[in-house]
């Protein structure tokens, strides 16, 4: 499949993934453009609650994959984090960045394999709807999971896989329970460029935990963001959307503990 096709790709699912990551090189400066209004749910939101949960990040260094243009990054390096990296395929990255923000163009389905990142570790490890491109989850998961330091942890956001099902029931005339239970692909035209088609992995929620899981993580907090009263009123496109989408998950995950004797895989 190519980004501007519109058919959904079939194979397995490093194959949709990479499908994703082609498509996401050509949508990367739209989504910042898109990000960056008023109205940008990211920023009324799901970058509140995300740096919510963060906390203090003074002194913390902190690893970014799928940084986008890397400028969650510098903020958060503003903030006083130190040592920090951001890595993203498509390489768009603002023109310049704070310094103790390093910016590498690289796939993040395989961190352990950057050559940036090798022998570091990181307090905080990001994956802010980057995590569906990757190309193996728990693969890029444990290797994410190698890359802590000790007490770290890794903020991780995925679309409501209810979205998707909403969307594929209206478009396909069948059931919301067939939708959220199907294991096909599903390719849709975002909002940032209705002129390229992005192909994901459908998902349920217990597919989300079942990864979390393989992968030697556990789930210290789960979040389920909402707009608040004022922004609901300010933009009620955007509650309207909310109602319908419900929106994402947030989930903090730190490393199950190793077995007595024995080290973590």
């Amino acid at each position: 499949m190519t980004a501007h096709d519109g058919k959904p790709a079939a194979g397995s699912d490093g194959d949709s993934a990479r499908n994703s990551s082609q498509a996401w090189q050509e949508l990367a400066a739209d989504y910042e453009q898109a990000r960056a209004r008023d109205d940008s749910l990211d920023r009324l939101v799901e970058w509140p609650a995300e740096r919510d949960l963060l906390g203090d990040v003074a002194g913390r260094s902190i690893l970014d994959l799928g940084c986008g243009n890397g400028g969650k990054l510098a903020e958060l390096v503003r903030d006083g984090a130190v040592a920090c990296a951001g890595v993203d395929i498509s390489g768009n990255f603002a023109a310049s960045a704070p310094a103790g923000c390093e910016l590498i163009q690289g796939d993040l389905s395989d961190p352990d394999s950057l050559p940036e990142l090798s022998g570091r570790t990181f307090d905080r490890i990001l994956f802010l709807q980057s995590f569906g491109y990757a190309k193996d989850p728990v693969r890029t998961l444990r290797a994410a999971r190698a890359l802590l330091s000790r007490d770290g942890f890794i903020l991780l956001t995925r679309t409501q896989p209810i979205r998707y099902a909403v969307e594929r029931a209206e478009k396909n005339g069948t059931t919301l329970g067939e939708e959220y239970f199907s294991q096909a692909d599903y390719t849709y035209r975002t909002g940032w460029n209705e002129h390229i088609a992005l192909t994901k992995r459908t998902y349920t929620m217990s597919d989300l935990l079942n990864v979390f899981s393989a992968a030697g993580l556990w789930i210290e907090t789960a979040r389920e963001p909402q707009l608040d009263e004022e922004a609901g009123r300010r933009y009620p496109h955007k509650q309207a959307w909310m109602n319908k989408y419900l929106g994402i998950l947030i989930f903090k995950l730190r490393p199950l503990a190793p077995p007595a004797g024995g080290p973590q895989r």
